[in-house]
């Protein structure tokens, strides 16, 4: 695994970055990268399915008016025919 080091980060930024990572439970570190991960696309699902739902789901919602069913017709009479 590689290592990286960021200089001259503001301390607004580093102060947020810690908070943050104080309400997930997570240290610095890995609220970075968590924060990198999902900036550079790494948190899609590994299936395909799951990654269609995934992009499609915001969009997925749509209110239409449906018309009003009409009742059923009478089925057919099959068999005999009377003579």
């Amino acid at each position: 695994m590689a290592s990286i080091t960021i200089r001259n980060l503001e301390d607004d930024i580093k102060q947020r970055l810690r908070v943050r990572a104080a309400e997930r439970g997570h240290s610095m570190e890995e609220e970075a990268r968590d924060i990198l991960r999902r900036a550079l696309g790494d948190d899609l699902p590994r299936d395909l399915a799951a990654a269609i739902r995934a992009r499609v789901a915001p969009a997925a919602r749509a209110d239409l008016d449906l018309p009003a069913r009409e009742p059923m017709r009478q089925p057919p009479q099959l068999g005999r025919r009377p003579r």
